[in-house]
């Protein structure tokens, strides 16, 4: 009897003081039992008027449903009590009664939290608590099912998406960390396999109950979805699911999240690479979806500070330190490696700093590496966006092939002419733009301070080394004076002598012409240098 009847021994002991006429009271913790054992017992109405099952569902009905944590009770007793709690409507009522009991608190809460602005309109006021999500603890002691069964019945009362991730994040925590078998995948014991089978169904279940919306929920929760969904090998749809969640928000993610640990074979790399691919590769189908819609808006879609462009500059960033992390893993293969940084658009790095510390990390990690492997890994850096420190490693740097150490030279010869070129041509501005046009076309970034004060003792030194030109050659000058002078000497000529004086006069490369005697234009040369020099050190230190 106790195998069969609906709630047990403890049901049919109160069914039979019932019969017996022995009072007891109908608790939300024994109602459900109580409509059970009615129905199967055949108490009803149609026996006897006030039966044991009409007592217990005018309890349920004007009791149990006007108050929620009364419905999460009931809820908890009918999880040894379905199927027959379900025919007899008994979990439906009580979801339906969370859900709008829950919406009602959402819309109140809400309501007081609208105040008038100084200008006299109305406005929520962002900052003040939200008291209407107090029911998210309540749910948290349900069985997955169950609240898997709220949850959807909540999200169809237009619950906020805000508060249906909350929940979901609060259910997680207590579901996913109260047992240690998630950590433990090794453990082949039946309780542990039990336990496995019981996380990797809540994993399923919340991956299927989070809003469409983003920022809905963290995305460090979802990077923790996403590992516990490979280490419980959760299905496919499951992970793909995950990861194009992520990929469409990856922006605001950190080089933590990024970094999941593979469970694979003992060969297999340290991080799961394949799995950082995919969500990049979604990142990326994206970015390119939004760059479509966007084409009538030609201004937004081009401009580097719109938010795709910028959101393609921050995932470039963490691209670079993840390739950086990985890097001296001995098992990370060379094909992996490209195709993580190959999987951004080219117009997504301005700079090329990350990604050659990244292949450098790689090359000193993988010293094995044949010539041909290099080549093609350090045809991954556009030289040309190297900053000055960056390209003055990789000029000295003996683990990059010659021809990779030859383009280095090659364009920071360029870039030191056009330096040059931009010193002495002030109303020509064009060398100046066309020295800091990226390969796409494109403007890069601002200049940071740092990078701004180096460009400038550059271009000192190269006007150092100018000043030290113009000195020689007016030594030169002033040597051929000398000697034409003493022929001049020789031949008691005046007339040739002024003559030669008003023409080595216009020579002066400072403008400064002087006929008083021959030894002015070299004093006034030395003094004109000196004081050109010491203005640039001045400016340099």
């Amino acid at each position: 009897m106790e195998l069969l009847l609906p709630g047990g021994a403890e049901a049919f002991e109160l069914a039979a003081k019932f019969c017996y006429g022995i009072n007891f009271e109908i608790t939300s913790s024994n109602v459900a039992q109580l409509c059970c054992v009615a129905e199967y017992l055949e108490m009803t109405e149609d026996f006897s008027k006030d039966n044991l099952g009409s007592r217990a569902e005018e309890y349920l009905e004007s009791i149990v449903c006007k108050n929620l944590e009364m419905c999460v009770e009931v809820l908890q007793q009918c999880e040894n009590l379905i199927p027959l709690a379900d025919e007899l409507r008994i979990v439906s009522r009580c979801i339906d009664a969370i859900a709008s009991k829950a919406c009602a608190e959402q819309i109140a809460s809400s309501f007081s939290r609208l105040e008038y602005s100084s200008s006299g309109r109305l406005h929520m006021n962002k900052q003040a608590k939200r008291e209407g999500d107090w029911w998210i603890e309540d749910l948290s002691v349900l069985r997955v099912d169950l609240y898997q069964r709220v949850m959807t019945a909540m999200k169809c009362r237009g619950v906020r998406p805000e508060s249906i991730g909350a929940s979901l994040v609060n259910y997680a925590q207590k579901e996913l960390t109260k047992k240690s078998s998630l950590w433990n995948p090794s453990s082949q014991t039946k309780v542990d396999l039990i336990s496995t089978e019981h996380e990797r169904l809540v994993v399923e279940t919340i991956v299927n109950l989070l809003p469409i919306e983003k920022l809905a929920v963290p995305i460090t929760f979802l990077f923790g979805l996403l590992r516990s969904a490979v280490m419980l090998d959760c299905t496919i749809s499951c992970r793909l699911d995950l990861e194009r969640r992520i990929g469409s928000q990856l922006d605001v993610a950190t080089l933590d999240d990024l970094l999941i640990p593979s469970f694979r074979h003992a060969g297999d790399t340290l991080f799961d690479v394949d799995t950082v691919h995919r969500i990049l590769v979604n990142f990326s189908q994206q970015d390119d979806s939004e760059d479509d819609m966007e084409d009538a808006s030609v201004f937004e879609s081009d401009s580097p500070h719109s938010p795709s462009q910028t959101a393609l500059f921050k995932v470039a960033k963490l691209v670079d330190n993840y390739l950086a992390e990985i890097a001296p893993d001995a098992n990370l293969k060379l094909s992996k490696l490209m195709v993580i940084a190959e999987t951004l658009p080219t117009h997504a790095r301005t700079v090329h700093d990350g990604l050659y510390r990244a292949i450098d990390i790689y090359l000193k990690a993988h010293q094995g590496l044949p010539d041909s492997d290099r080549k093609k890994l350090c045809k991954l850096i556009d030289f040309q966006k190297l900053s000055q420190e960056a390209g003055a490693h990789a000029a000295q740097n003996e683990r990059l092939p010659l021809q990779a150490i030859v383009q280095v030279l090659y364009f920071e010869q360029i870039r030191l002419r056009n330096a040059l070129c931009c010193s002495y041509a002030d109303d020509d501005h064009k060398p100046m733009h066309n020295s800091w046009r990226i390969s796409s076309g494109a403007l890069s970034a601002a200049m940071s301070p740092r990078d701004n004060y180096a460009s400038l003792r550059r271009e000192n030194r190269e006007l150092k080394l100018e000043l030290a030109r113009l000195r020689m050659r007016l030594n030169d000058l002033e040597k051929e004076h000398v000697c034409m002078k003493r022929d001049m000497q020789k031949s008691h000529s005046r007339k040739f002598m002024s003559s030669f004086s008003k023409k080595i006069g216009k020579l002066s490369i400072f403008g400064h012409s002087s006929s008083r005697g021959s030894s002015s234009p070299s004093k006034n040369s030395h003094r004109t240098d000196s004081r050109v020099i010491e203005r640039t050190c001045a400016s340099t230190d």
